[in-house]
Protein backbone atom coordinates (compact mmCIF):
# COMPACT_ATOMS: atom_id res chain seq x y z
CA UNK A 1 0.00 0.00 0.00
CA UNK A 2 1.47 3.41 -0.86
CA UNK A 3 2.42 5.64 2.34
CA UNK A 4 0.68 9.06 3.09
CA UNK A 5 2.48 12.19 3.13
CA UNK A 6 2.16 11.75 7.39
CA UNK A 7 3.48 8.33 7.11
CA UNK A 8 6.75 9.45 4.49
CA UNK A 9 7.24 12.13 7.10
CA UNK A 10 7.19 10.12 10.59
CA UNK A 11 10.59 9.40 11.85
CA UNK A 12 11.17 5.93 12.57
CA UNK A 13 11.02 4.82 16.35
CA UNK A 14 14.45 4.58 18.08
CA UNK A 15 15.69 1.31 18.69
CA UNK A 16 16.01 1.37 22.77
CA UNK A 17 17.90 -1.84 22.01
CA UNK A 18 20.57 -0.24 19.77
CA UNK A 19 20.33 3.44 22.04
CA UNK A 20 24.52 3.90 22.92
CA UNK A 21 24.78 4.19 26.89
CA UNK A 22 25.74 7.85 28.64
CA UNK A 23 29.45 6.88 29.87
CA UNK A 24 28.98 10.24 31.67
CA UNK A 25 25.65 9.13 33.49
CA UNK A 26 27.46 5.21 33.96
CA UNK A 27 29.98 7.29 35.78
CA UNK A 28 27.86 9.59 38.00
CA UNK A 29 25.85 6.18 39.44
CA UNK A 30 28.94 4.19 39.72
CA UNK A 31 30.40 7.04 42.43
CA UNK A 32 27.24 6.84 44.15
CA UNK A 33 27.48 3.08 44.14
CA UNK A 34 30.83 3.88 45.60
CA UNK A 35 30.05 6.32 48.40
CA UNK A 36 26.87 3.63 49.57
CA UNK A 37 29.11 1.29 50.14
CA UNK A 38 32.16 3.06 51.90
CA UNK A 39 31.82 3.28 55.31
CA UNK A 40 33.68 6.58 55.26
CA UNK A 41 33.83 9.42 53.37
CA UNK A 42 35.73 8.61 50.03
CA UNK A 43 38.35 11.54 48.45
CA UNK A 44 38.91 12.05 44.95
CA UNK A 45 41.87 9.99 44.74
CA UNK A 46 40.20 7.18 46.02
CA UNK A 47 36.97 7.52 43.45
CA UNK A 48 39.19 8.00 40.48
CA UNK A 49 40.76 4.83 41.05
CA UNK A 50 37.93 2.90 41.89
CA UNK A 51 36.49 4.01 38.44
CA UNK A 52 39.45 3.55 36.68
CA UNK A 53 39.69 7.57 35.68
CA UNK A 54 41.35 11.00 35.81
CA UNK A 55 40.88 13.10 38.95
CA UNK A 56 38.95 15.86 36.79
CA UNK A 57 36.60 13.48 35.30
CA UNK A 58 35.39 12.64 38.63
CA UNK A 59 35.73 15.89 40.02
CA UNK A 60 33.40 17.31 37.34
CA UNK A 61 31.06 14.35 38.39
CA UNK A 62 31.19 15.03 41.95
CA UNK A 63 30.16 19.06 41.32
CA UNK A 64 27.01 17.83 38.82
CA UNK A 65 25.89 15.37 41.82
CA UNK A 66 26.65 18.18 44.52
CA UNK A 67 24.40 20.23 41.81
CA UNK A 68 21.34 18.01 42.87
CA UNK A 69 22.27 17.48 46.94
CA UNK A 70 22.90 13.74 46.05
CA UNK A 71 26.45 14.24 47.36
CA UNK A 72 28.28 16.69 49.73
CA UNK A 73 31.98 16.91 50.58
CA UNK A 74 33.15 17.32 54.39
CA UNK A 75 35.80 19.95 55.24
CA UNK A 76 38.56 17.94 54.29
CA UNK A 77 37.29 17.61 50.78
CA UNK A 78 36.06 13.97 51.15
CA UNK A 79 32.79 13.10 49.20
CA UNK A 80 29.49 11.09 50.54
CA UNK A 81 26.09 10.52 50.15
CA UNK A 82 24.02 13.99 50.48
CA UNK A 83 20.19 14.17 51.75
CA UNK A 84 18.76 14.23 49.15
CA UNK A 85 19.72 10.81 48.34
CA UNK A 86 17.49 10.01 51.42
CA UNK A 87 14.81 11.43 49.79
CA UNK A 88 15.03 9.63 46.96
CA UNK A 89 15.62 6.36 48.57
CA UNK A 90 11.89 6.35 50.45
CA UNK A 91 10.81 6.52 47.46
CA UNK A 92 11.68 3.10 46.27
CA UNK A 93 9.16 0.90 46.95
CA UNK A 94 7.13 3.19 48.78
CA UNK A 95 3.96 1.11 49.16
CA UNK A 96 6.50 -2.03 50.02
CA UNK A 97 8.42 -0.87 53.07
CA UNK A 98 5.51 1.01 54.35
CA UNK A 99 3.17 -2.25 54.74
CA UNK A 100 6.51 -3.63 55.88
CA UNK A 101 7.62 -1.37 58.27
CA UNK A 102 4.94 -2.25 61.21
CA UNK A 103 5.74 -5.83 60.82
CA UNK A 104 9.27 -5.65 61.14
CA UNK A 105 9.10 -3.82 63.91
CA UNK A 106 6.65 -6.23 65.95
CA UNK A 107 9.01 -8.86 64.80
CA UNK A 108 12.35 -7.12 65.76
CA UNK A 109 10.68 -6.62 69.54
CA UNK A 110 8.97 -10.36 69.63
CA UNK A 111 12.19 -11.99 69.22
CA UNK A 112 15.06 -9.60 69.92
CA UNK A 113 16.34 -9.28 66.86
CA UNK A 114 16.97 -6.48 63.94
CA UNK A 115 14.36 -7.39 61.58
CA UNK A 116 14.61 -6.45 57.77
CA UNK A 117 13.23 -5.96 54.59
CA UNK A 118 15.35 -7.02 51.50
CA UNK A 119 14.81 -6.69 47.79
CA UNK A 120 16.33 -8.42 44.43
CA UNK A 121 18.76 -6.26 42.52
CA UNK A 122 20.44 -7.96 39.64
CA UNK A 123 21.35 -10.50 41.21
CA UNK A 124 22.57 -9.36 44.78
CA UNK A 125 20.35 -8.69 47.79
CA UNK A 126 20.01 -4.84 48.80
CA UNK A 127 18.57 -3.97 52.05
CA UNK A 128 15.69 -1.25 51.83
CA UNK A 129 14.50 -1.08 55.68
CA UNK A 130 15.46 -2.36 58.87
CA UNK A 131 14.27 -2.25 62.40
CA UNK A 132 16.51 -2.79 65.71
CA UNK A 133 14.32 -4.37 69.09
CA UNK A 134 13.87 -1.22 71.23
CA UNK A 135 14.58 -2.84 74.06
CA UNK A 136 18.06 -4.58 73.47
CA UNK A 137 20.58 -4.20 75.17
CA UNK A 138 22.81 -4.59 71.80
CA UNK A 139 21.57 -5.22 68.57
CA UNK A 140 22.82 -6.50 65.07
CA UNK A 141 23.12 -3.57 62.74
CA UNK A 142 22.01 -3.81 59.47
CA UNK A 143 22.47 -0.84 57.17
CA UNK A 144 19.72 0.05 54.66
CA UNK A 145 21.88 -0.21 51.22
CA UNK A 146 23.66 -2.94 52.24
CA UNK A 147 24.01 -5.93 49.70
CA UNK A 148 25.17 -9.41 49.16
CA UNK A 149 25.01 -11.28 46.37
CA UNK A 150 22.13 -13.42 46.53
CA UNK A 151 24.09 -16.67 46.20
CA UNK A 152 24.92 -16.30 50.22
CA UNK A 153 22.93 -15.94 53.13
CA UNK A 154 19.64 -16.30 54.28
CA UNK A 155 17.66 -13.52 52.18
CA UNK A 156 19.35 -14.64 49.20
CA UNK A 157 18.35 -18.21 49.64
CA UNK A 158 14.59 -17.42 50.05
CA UNK A 159 15.10 -14.89 46.82
CA UNK A 160 16.34 -18.06 45.12
CA UNK A 161 13.40 -20.28 46.45
CA UNK A 162 10.76 -18.12 44.93
CA UNK A 163 12.67 -18.08 41.71
CA UNK A 164 10.97 -19.79 38.74
CA UNK A 165 13.74 -22.44 36.93
CA UNK A 166 14.29 -19.84 33.88
CA UNK A 167 15.10 -17.33 36.77
CA UNK A 168 17.59 -19.70 37.93
CA UNK A 169 19.28 -20.18 34.71
CA UNK A 170 19.95 -16.68 34.99
CA UNK A 171 21.86 -16.78 38.86
CA UNK A 172 25.47 -15.33 38.31
CA UNK A 173 26.56 -19.47 38.58
CA UNK A 174 23.39 -20.36 36.38
CA UNK A 175 21.47 -22.84 39.28
CA UNK A 176 20.22 -22.44 42.40
CA UNK A 177 22.02 -23.23 45.89
CA UNK A 178 20.66 -26.77 47.17
CA UNK A 179 19.54 -24.75 50.51
CA UNK A 180 16.84 -23.21 48.12
CA UNK A 181 15.00 -25.99 47.03
CA UNK A 182 14.70 -27.17 51.04
CA UNK A 183 13.68 -23.49 51.82
CA UNK A 184 10.77 -23.48 49.29
CA UNK A 185 9.46 -27.08 51.00
CA UNK A 186 9.46 -25.84 54.72
CA UNK A 187 8.84 -21.88 53.87
CA UNK A 188 12.28 -20.08 55.09
CA UNK A 189 15.64 -20.27 54.43
CA UNK A 190 18.83 -20.15 57.17
CA UNK A 191 22.55 -19.11 56.91
CA UNK A 192 25.24 -19.22 59.65
CA UNK A 193 28.83 -17.09 59.46
CA UNK A 194 27.90 -16.64 55.69
CA UNK A 195 27.65 -12.99 55.10
CA UNK A 196 29.07 -11.64 58.65
CA UNK A 197 31.19 -14.10 60.40
CA UNK A 198 29.30 -15.38 63.58
CA UNK A 199 26.00 -14.21 62.96
CA UNK A 200 23.01 -16.32 61.55
CA UNK A 201 20.02 -15.54 59.85
CA UNK A 202 16.41 -16.58 58.66
CA UNK A 203 14.31 -15.44 55.81
CA UNK A 204 11.72 -15.86 54.24
CA UNK A 205 10.15 -15.24 50.57
CA UNK A 206 8.23 -12.31 50.37
CA UNK A 207 5.96 -12.28 46.70
CA UNK A 208 3.79 -9.82 46.07
CA UNK A 209 2.27 -8.92 42.36
CA UNK A 210 3.27 -5.58 41.11
CA UNK A 211 6.21 -5.45 43.82
CA UNK A 212 9.90 -6.65 43.49
CA UNK A 213 10.68 -10.25 44.85
CA UNK A 214 11.86 -9.43 48.56
CA UNK A 215 12.41 -10.79 51.75
CA UNK A 216 11.50 -10.32 55.73
CA UNK A 217 14.51 -11.36 57.33
CA UNK A 218 16.18 -11.46 61.11
CA UNK A 219 19.82 -11.12 61.66
CA UNK A 220 21.26 -12.34 65.14
CA UNK A 221 24.75 -13.46 67.12
CA UNK A 222 23.86 -17.18 66.41
CA UNK A 223 23.22 -18.57 69.74
CA UNK A 224 21.19 -21.72 69.22
CA UNK A 225 17.52 -20.22 68.75
CA UNK A 226 14.74 -22.31 67.33
CA UNK A 227 15.42 -21.47 63.38
CA UNK A 228 11.87 -23.33 63.37
CA UNK A 229 9.70 -20.79 65.08
CA UNK A 230 11.75 -17.78 63.96
CA UNK A 231 11.12 -19.21 60.34
CA UNK A 232 6.91 -19.54 61.23
CA UNK A 233 6.88 -15.73 62.68
CA UNK A 234 8.40 -14.50 59.67
CA UNK A 235 6.36 -16.40 57.66
CA UNK A 236 3.37 -14.81 59.85
CA UNK A 237 4.83 -11.41 58.72
CA UNK A 238 5.04 -11.58 55.52
CA UNK A 239 1.26 -12.69 54.96
CA UNK A 240 0.39 -9.40 56.57
CA UNK A 241 2.51 -7.58 54.55
CA UNK A 242 1.12 -9.43 51.48
CA UNK A 243 -2.79 -9.09 52.51
CA UNK A 244 -1.81 -4.91 52.88
CA UNK A 245 -0.90 -4.81 49.21
CA UNK A 246 -3.63 -6.98 47.50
Amino acid sequence: MASTPDDAGAPEAPDATAAPHSQTLSRGIRVLEALADADRPLTIVELAASLGVHRSIVYRILRTLEDHGLVVRNPAGAALLGPRMATLARAVSRDLQSAAVPELGAVANELGMTAFLAVLDRGEVVTLVSIEPSHAQAAVAQRPGSRHPITTGAPGIALQSALTEAQWGELPDGHPREEAMEARGRGFATSHDEVIPGLASVAVPLVIHGQPLAALAVVYVANGRDVAAIGARLGRAAATVAGELR
